[in-house]
């Protein structure tokens, strides 16, 4: 995935820190509204920490706020001083948990955060940042001691029929994630958003695998699978996998190898298909399967 030039809030370039974060913990389109609002983000993190280095809350001139900091704990202080910066124009720089002069705000997990508070962020970079996220691009933005490198949200892709592939996308949809499904079952697409009839063993056209997308197969009728999978592996998909004992995995790997796929990507195939070993219901395979791409979402 190819990044534009970093997009400077604050003008600290000689002495930030990389740091990959998704677009979930950065509300940039809440300080797009018609009002005033303040960004905060967590630009130091000491110990152990509810949320990550980077994610940010959004505080507009009511006091109202998008995104979380902690767990609960210090969100309302957060919130003061964003008013008062909103009011005098002034960076705030917070320091909360270990070495805070808030003794009355502890966090219980026993850490220490440091929160960078900016009042009227300029709004123009902010939307450049959320424009090239919707259109599934990385956005380098520089904010204080930080460049963080905002990575699209995690998105599936669902082809299949049958309970199996019905169960993932109703999951994966209900945990938060953008979900499009395809399937030639139409009992398989009953009741789901974005659901697509699949009349062939063709890629869809509509579907462009990017870094951020998981693709994943709920096929019985293993036959649909070589070509499916060949366009999948030949993409940068960020993770696929199709369900089956490792006798069909041997077999599709088999299958591919024929269509001509190189050794490279027929190992990009996941095996196992999920983290719970011979899954034997929907609900638990669908789980499995959403663990497993968190993970490889973690790790890359």
């Amino acid at each position: 995935m190819t990044h534009a030039p970093p997009l400077d809030l604050t003008g600290a370039r000689a002495s930030s820190r990389v740091v990959a974060i998704c677009e979930t913990d950065t509300p940039l389109c809440a300080a797009l509204g018609s009002g005033r609002a303040a960004l905060a983000v967590i630009c130091g993190v000491d110990g152990p920490s509810y949320r990550p280095l980077g994610a940010m809350m959004v505080v507009d001139e009511n006091g109202r706020a998008h995104g979380n900091l902690s767990s609960g704990c210090i969100e309302r202080d957060v919130i003061l001083h964003a008013r008062q910066a909103l009011a005098d124009g002034r960076v705030r720089q917070l320091r909360y948990g270990a070495g805070s002069p808030f003794r009355d705000l502890a966090l219980p997990c026993g850490g220490g955060l440091d929160i960078l508070v900016l009042p009227d962020p300029d709004r123009d970079t902010l939307a450049q940042a959320a424009a090239m996220l919707d259109r599934r691009q990385g956005a380098m933005l520089l904010l204080g001691p930080l460049m963080l490198h905002i990575q699209p949200r995690l998105r599936f892709a669902v082809l299949g029929a049958g309970p199996e592939a019905h169960c993932f996308a109703v999951l994966a949809a209900a945990a938060g994630y953008p979900v499009e499904t395809f399937s030639p079952d139409p009992a398989t697409l009953r009741g789901l958003e974005n659901g697509h009839a699949l009349d062939r063993p063709r890629w869809p056209e509509r579907l462009r695998p990017d870094p951020r997308t998981a693709v994943t197969l709920f096929f019985h009728d293993h036959d649909w699978e070589p070509p499916l999978l060949q366009a999948a592996l030949s993409s940068p998909a960020l993770y696929v996998g199709a369900q089956g004992s490792l006798r069909a995995h041997q077999a599709r790997c088999d299958a591919l190898s024929a269509l001509g796929l190189s050794g490279d990507r027929i190992a990009r195939l996941a095996s196992p298909f999920g983290l719970v070993p011979s899954a034997r219901d929907p609900r638990t395979l669908a789980a499995s399967v959403l663990a497993q791409v968190l993970d490889r979402a973690r790790l890359a």
